[in-house]
């Protein structure tokens, strides 16, 4: 049995995707040429691995089991490649982190600036993504690995190939222009008070908007959304001029941080999680065990451990 790695990428995105058009996309390919290389896999193991259901394939109890030792074999591949070029200490390898809006403003610098003080070879390169789809870019290898959010009241899926590294947590607060709901000075209120304000939020379907409307719903209300936000530097802009209270955490505000703005703190704690995104087993590689160092130390530097959770 002779199998390509090639063929087994392949193998690994048709399980991922589902559709031999979408793995083509995702590798440059034809459709035609990905469905060469199943084929060519298929003689290799000498056993079906897909079979058509209509106009679609999909994996054999073969082809599923094959496929979950790909997803294995091809991260045993990048640990072995990282290992050779860390022989003599030295991390020199690339490797892509996800990043979204405040993490990219607040955290991407300091983590750049220590990787290239640490490990001058460590080829560090970063992609801004949605952070909803942050886990799912991690287990595509679309990134190395991602920062992310995770809420207590609407957690993030947790699968068995991923693993989530706690970084820090934040209590949010609301701001609002100074003078808007007779606030003029920072303090704090229960989260009920706000229940006839106007609201600033993302969509209800994203995490964060979700996590807010369950919050008000525990509290026995629903938020009266005037404008649905996904951005937050420009929900903060509008909040300073006055169309609503937007949930703010301190590292948010530092994405817009010269709108005037009075953060009032609320009683109930509801907060977030940022956390380091990363394949399960995946801290064999030195260049993913060495960023995730450097991005400990540079939420907290007075960190020695992290919380997996």
């Amino acid at each position: 049995m002779n199998m390509s790695l090639a063929h087994l990428v392949a193998l690994r995105e048709l399980a991922r995707r589902g559709t031999m058009v979408a793995v083509a996309e995702e590798l440059g390919y034809t459709a035609g040429a990905v469905s060469q290389q199943i084929a060519a896999l298929e003689k290799a193991v000498g056993s079906r691995l897909v079979t058509r259901v209509g106009r679609n394939v999909v994996l054999t109890d073969s082809g599923t089991v094959l496929a979950e030792h790909a997803v294995k074999i091809l991260s045993a591949e990048q640990s072995a490649l990282d290992a050779l070029r860390a022989v003599h200490d030295d991390v020199a390898a690339p490797l892509l982190l996800g990043t979204f809006g405040s993490t990219a403003a607040a955290l991407l610098p300091p983590v750049v600036a220590a990787a290239q003080r640490k490990y001058p070879h460590l080829a560090l390169s970063s992609r801004e993504l949605d952070v909803d789809e942050a886990a799912t870019a991690v287990q595509r290898g679309q990134v190395d690995v991602a920062f992310g959010l995770d809420y207590p009241n609407s957690p993030m899926p947790r699968t068995p190939d991923i693993e989530m590294i706690t970084l820090r947590s934040e209590r949010f607060g609301l701001a609002v222009s100074s003078g808007a709901y007779g606030i003029r000075t920072e303090g704090t209120i229960d989260l009920r008070e706000a229940a006839e304000w106007n609201w600033i939020l993302p969509p209800a379907e994203t995490q964060f908007g979700r996590a807010v409307r369950i919050a008000c719903r525990q509290e026995g209300f629903e938020p009266i959304v005037r404008h649905e936000i996904v951005d937050t530097a420009v929900s903060l802009a509008l909040a300073g001029k006055g169309l609503g209270a937007a949930p703010v955490t301190d590292m948010m505000i530092r994405l817009n941080s010269s709108v005037p703005i009075i953060r009032v703190d609320l009683e109930q704690e509801i907060g977030r999680r940022i956390v380091l995104i990363r394949l399960a087993g995946s801290e064999t590689r030195p260049t993913v065990r060495a960023i995730t160092d450097i991005v400990r130390a540079a939420v907290d530097p007075a960190s020695t451990a992290a919380e997996k959770i």
